[in-house]
């Protein structure tokens, strides 16, 4: 490595990549899929895989661009293990044969588990892979959303990969979107995913709108968003806060903390999460897949001037530089980050508002102060089960004496019986 490259290198700010090895070719059909027929859109073949070349340029160029002292493959889809075992085989011996001193290699597999075997279980254990599950709560409301393609649920497959993966040592981040049929269900989705015993799960609203920009029917509401988060949000944290981590709960606490949400869609600015599809070409942002958001190619581009191209950092900068004024007053403005921009719809006043606003009020309202409070005992030395029952203690002393008129406890200025009053342990 030549000086210069690695004074680069020193200076480049870190990124990471989600590699779509397939592109949007799946073995599912899932209803609210916003991926399906990119490849079409891009003048890319539906079928085929990225070829040993463009995996192994992508990967020397990733090794020499990154900053480290980790450097992060996310492998996604469509549905990623249609690349075939042999595929990530090829791809973790080549990272070990670029990967410079002192730096260590992470993989995660975004999956929905139907076609983990015994092999791809054994492998994915092995490599030391972590694997992101799709799972849409309840087997009645996956099965709904997420059928296979030739016809059939996927359910089964996705729960008997679950299960192959736990007894190898590999805990699954379980993902789950949230639908306006999953709004309806909050305790039944949350206690199907936690009863897995992964640790550890996240949900993903489902926004989707049509061509003439009405929002779709299985599009969670605003209000429905809210009322499911805080419910989910009672159940976990007065039960399950010393066994479970759900993202958005970590992520609020990290902000509460005085600490930068690392998740995108809450962080203040966006545009360091790139996307590599099965040819080479690099894009923006998963969302914003499309020609005009189109960077270059990780065979005739080095990927840390693509992330530090000006266009790039505009796109990131965009999300904090567009906010509406409700939104740059809004006291919880450091816990959302002011949403997605793809879920800002155009307001009266020409700024974009963000859809799910009103819905993340209304939880982080009734969630932040016993969060700052289980922020103060984690942080007192006591034990998670010790910080879980002093919490329960601590919510119940809030509540006595508290009447139906009175201010609600949760800080959010309304009479308890417009606010938490059926929420009170």
């Amino acid at each position: 490595m030549t000086a210069e490259h690695a004074q680069r290198r020193k200076a480049a700010a870190p990124f990471v990549l989600m590699v779509k090895p397939v592109g949007a070719r799946c073995n599912l059909s899932c209803r609210y899929c916003y991926y399906l027929g990119t490849d079409v859109r891009l003048g890319q073949p539906a079928e085929g895989c990225m070829s040993e070349e463009t995996l192994e340029a992508l990967i020397r160029n990733y090794m020499e661009s990154s900053p480290g002292p980790v450097v992060s493959f996310t492998w996604h889809g469509g549905e990623p293990a249609l690349a075939g075992l042999d595929f990530y085989r090829r791809a973790v011996a080549l990272q070990k044969k670029y990967l410079p001193a002192g730096f260590s290699c992470w993989n995660s597999l975004q999956t929905n588990g139907v076609l983990l075997d015994d092999d791809w279980c054994d492998f994915l254990a092995a490599e030391r892979f972590d694997v992101g599950l799709s799972l849409d709560g309840t087997a009645e409301l996956h099965d709904a959303c997420r059928p296979q393609a030739g016809g059939g649920g996927s359910w089964e497959g996705a729960i008997a990969a679950a299960r192959r993966l736990l007894r190898r040592g590999v805990r699954p981040d379980l993902l789950c979107t949230v639908t306006s049929d999953t709004a309806r269900q909050p305790l039944a989705v949350y206690r199907t995913l936690r009863d897995l015993g992964t640790g550890w799960m996240q949900f993903l609203p489902i926004v989707r709108r049509t061509p003439d920009g009405r929002v779709t029917p299985d599009s969670v509401s605003p209000e429905s968003y809210g009322a499911f988060l805080c419910d989910v949000f009672d159940e976990w944290v007065r039960h399950d806060t010393a066994r479970t981590g759900v993202q958005i709960f970590a992520e609020a606490m990290r902000a509460l903390g005085g600490g930068e949400p690392t998740l995108c869609t809450m962080a203040p600015v966006c545009g360091r999460a790139l996307v590599v599809e099965k040819d080479g070409s690099v894009y923006s942002c998963d969302h914003y897949v499309r020609p005009e958001y189109r960077l270059g190619n990780v065979c005739t581009d080095r990927l840390a001037d693509l992330a530090d191209a000006p266009r790039q950092l505009a796109f990131g900068r965009a999300k904090r530089d567009t906010l509406p004024a409700r939104c740059k007053a809004c006291r919880f403005l450091p816990l959302c980050g002011g949403g997605c921009p793809k879920d800002r719809f155009p307001a009266e006043n020409g700024e974009g508002a963000p859809y799910l606003c009103e819905g993340l009020l209304h939880f982080f309202s009734c969630a932040e102060g016993r969060l700052r409070e289980l922020l103060r005992l984690q942080k007192s030395g006591l034990s998670p089960q010790e910080a879980q029952r002093a919490l329960c203690e601590w919510e119940r002393r809030l509540w006595q004496d508290v009447g139906r008129n009175d201010p609600c406890p949760c800080g959010s200025g309304k009479k308890a019986k417009k606010c938490c009053w059926n929420r009170r342990p």
